[in-house]
């Protein structure tokens, strides 16, 4: 069995948050499931919930990039900043496919356009919000201080 993440996860939040950003029947006329980030994040976080394991295989590289639907973008912001909290901070031992990097990846398509480093650090992550999303970053970092 793969690695449990200390301290655990809250699946519960990280659901909400998922659902909420979720256009079901918005935006979409049927779920596109693993195609849609949302729905790539809704499977790993059902398969955590089944088998709690810190990574997801190849989770990284199977975000879908290419997913440019018009999602809320306060959803997206609470989203972020909620996954931010559930990052324990590992710095040097964060890995790519940690199931809160995954997650937080597909947020960042949805909200940025693309994927971005993470070192392991939620401040250091907020840090590069603010120098190259600075209309988002603050209510990011509103929410994750909260």
């Amino acid at each position: 069995m793969g690695e449990v993440h200390k301290k655990g996860l809250d699946a519960d939040l990280v659901w909400s948050d998922l659902e909420n950003c979720c256009l079901d029947g918005i935006s979409c006329s049927q779920c596109q499931g693993k195609s849609c980030t949302i729905g790539y994040a809704k499977q790993c976080i059902k398969d955590y919930q089944k088998e709690p394991k810190k990574e997801v295989p190849e989770g990284t590289a199977h975000v879908p990039t290419m997913d440019l639907k018009p999602f809320d973008e306060l959803e997206l912001e609470t989203a972020i900043a909620h996954i931010l909290k559930e990052c324990k901070d590992c710095k040097e031992d964060h890995t790519e496919n940690c199931i809160i990097n995954v997650i937080r990846n597909c947020y960042e398509v949805d909200l940025f356009g693309d994927t971005h480093v993470y070192e392991g650090s939620a401040l250091q992550y907020l840090m590069y919000l603010k120098e190259n999303y600075p209309e988002h970053s603050a209510q990011i970092a509103d929410l994750y201080m909260k």
